[in-house]
């Protein structure tokens, strides 16, 4: 017994680590061996399954691996999608595609981070050097919100593709894709 406190003032570890475990303390440490192991496979599961993972794990790795910014593919899809529409000729179609575009803007600025109810509110957080052409997007945004809410609104082909070019150039600024 004086033998096992001796051990014990020497050091917790080498207590554990000790192979002269005999009766109940060997089938506690048994125990704790096993919980300790499953423990360990639970957190390396729910990490894997959880959203933080993926933000910060994936996401970046994807980011380092590809040279461009996680999504950017997605939304290159989605631009693609716009462009047509827009050379499409059809004002219908070249509407929706602003209305698009307005609303790949703002998915772009939820996900960069800027907080706010609406998109008007996220770009409010952003100046001049983050987004150079911050004025040309709020005046695209007059003209999307014209589109929305005067249903008799005459958009003309060359005013939407300048529009669309103005959050062309808001997109790649923001590294969008």
């Amino acid at each position: 017994m004086f033998d096992k406190l001796v051990e014990i003032s020497n050091g917790p570890i080498s207590f554990i680590m000790n192979p002269h475990f005999e009766g109940v303390l060997l089938y506690i440490r048994i125990v704790f061996i096993i919980l300790s192991v499953l423990m360990i496979m639970a957190t390396v599961i729910l990490l894997f399954w959880s959203s933080w993972s993926k933000r910060f794990i994936v996401e970046d790795l994807i980011e380092s691996i590809a040279a461009r910014p996680y999504g950017a593919k997605e939304a290159l899809k989605q631009w693609a999608r716009i462009k047509n529409r827009i050379e499409n000729g059809r004002p219908d179609d070249q509407k929706l595609a602003l209305i698009e575009a307005d609303a790949l803007l703002d998915e772009t600025l939820k996900n960069m981070g800027y907080q706010g109810e609406s998109i008007a509110d996220r770009l409010k957080q952003i100046n001049s050097t983050i987004l150079p052409n911050l004025n040309d997007v709020l005046e695209a945004r007059k003209i999307r919100n014209n589109i929305v809410y005067d249903p008799d609104y005459q958009l003309t082909p060359d005013l939407a593709k300048q529009t669309s070019d103005i959050y062309q150039k808001a997109l790649q600024d923001l590294e969008a894709f």
